[in-house]
């Protein structure tokens, strides 16, 4: 089975094990639900409910007012305790709605409606993909019916499913990819019937042959439809990573993939808008993989959007002892946390808590040039100089090297043999370059 990638990026010890054998789990929503007002890359929702007003399962309880920004749906039926801030995974306090759930889960009308997507036309398509308030669910959470918008469908000749899921520990996607493979096809198909000119290539990366032979099977008869298998690297799910793999295309970090005619979805986006546009029902839901070695039975759960993180690890059978970190997401990308009471959002992926901080235990020390960054860098870029910048707060010198190029994959950091705090460094760097350009 030949397989496709790119240059650079590395392999970190996956920790896959644990969990990909262990089938999607449904978990009870908490009593306290928390809907947080950002959700998604782009403007805030605002918020449409008040205190005391009741709220039933898929109702709209804040709208996405500008271009960039996306709905947010109830999960549960109850009354709205509160509009205020709440701590997210993320470490910041954002403006949420707080539903106190009454455990009856009434629905609105119409919810789970049957619906032939063929009947549609391509503007209802999208507007019911907007008012389900889907995101991309593979980290960005970026609103998905801006995504689906470009400036010419037209324009457009691939479109890309991305179950590379790189990220170590991870292992929602491959539940997803053999546990709803229908639903995933399906809403492919959907997603194609905006782009008369595009194919579907459902990229999976090679250590998962038990999806790429299901999913191949499922489209051996559709003439749109290919499943094109990945090298196992990381990061392979980076957007331009996987848009060079897939087609021999390159784009920067001031393009979109619709610029050299690229739409990319990830796996549980697809199967969302399939929900969304032919089972009447709003994003509601995330798939979580709970798992480390600090973790009693990792799992993988599907868990309403606003239940609270520590009912995910009870799932998972608790922590064993005290472990040293617990990251929301994977531990190539995702952010430390120091308290688990915070909710489900559309862009939670995992919980991964370790016996161990590996990071914490090695200090930094001095670099050594050895040039095996450079190497790893999947952009190209020269990490060592880089950091020399970001360390002496030298922005226009970061930037004149392709700094802003980087996103943050943390391939660097994980290769570099004297531990420096690389990818830390570039992030701030890079928040603070965007900050300025954002004042003008």
């Amino acid at each position: 089975m030949k397989s496709y990638g790119f240059k650079g990026g590395v392999h970190p010890l996956d920790g896959k094990e644990l969990s990909k054998d262990k089938e999607i789990v449904d978990i009870p929503a908490t009593k306290e639900m928390v809907y947080p007002l950002s959700q998604h890359i782009g403007a805030p929702a605002k918020a449409i409910v008040e205190k005391g007003d009741a709220c039933l399962v898929g109702q709209t309880i804040a709208i996405g007012e500008s271009f960039v920004s996306a709905d947010v749906i109830c999960t549960v039926s109850g009354t709205v305790k509160s509009i205020e801030k709440r701590m997210t995974a993320s470490g910041n306090q954002i403006m949420s709605i707080v539903v106190d759930n009454d455990e009856e889960y009434r629905e609105i009308e119409g919810l789970g409606r049957e619906v032939d997507y063929q009947e549609l036309s391509k503007e209802k398509i999208r507007e019911i993909i907007k008012k389900s308030g889907i995101v991309g669910m593979g980290g960005a959470a970026f609103p998905t019916h801006v995504k689906l918008t470009p400036k010419n469908d037209d324009d457009i000749d691939y479109v890309i499913v991305n179950g590379a899921e790189c990220e170590p520990y991870l292992t929602s996607d491959n539940r997803v990819m053999l546990e709803n493979s229908k639903e995933l096809v399906e809403g492919l198909k959907v997603i194609l019937r905006l782009f008369d000119n595009a194919v579907g290539v459902i990229a999976i990366e090679d250590n998962k042959p038990e999806c790429i032979k299901a999913i191949k099977e499922l489209v051996k008869d559709e003439n749109r439809i290919k499943v094109k298998a990945l090298r196992t690297k990381y990061p392979q799910g980076a957007e331009r990573n996987l848009v060079y793999a897939v087609t021999g295309r390159k784009f920067n970090s001031t393009m979109l993939p619709a610029d050299v005619g690229c739409v990319v979805n990830n796996i549980d986006t697809v199967v969302s808008i399939y929900m969304a546009v032919c089972k009447s029902t709003p994003l509601m839901r995330r798939i979580i993989t709970v798992t480390g070695d600090a973790v009693a039975n990792p799992g993988n759960f599907s868990a309403k959007i606003g239940t609270n993180y520590q009912a995910l690890v009870e799932a998972a059978g608790g922590l064993i002892g005290e472990p040293e970190k617990i990251i929301s997401g994977g531990p190539m990308m995702g952010t430390a946390m120091f308290t688990l009471d915070v909710p489900v959002t559309k862009n939670s992926s995992a919980i991964v808590a370790m016996s161990k901080d590996e990071v914490a235990a090695n200090e930094p020390l001095s670099c050594i040039r050895c040039g095996r960054c450079v190497a790893a860098c999947p952009s190209g870029l020269v990490p060592q100089k880089m950091y020399e910048f970001s360390k002496h707060f030298d922005e226009e010198n970061f930037a004149r090297i392709g700094g802003m190029e980087c996103y943050e994959c943390g391939s660097c950091t994980y290769v570099c043999p004297a531990k420096l705090r690389l990818t830390q460094s570039f992030k701030e760097t890079r928040k603070s370059i965007i900050s300025k350009r954002r004042k003008g």
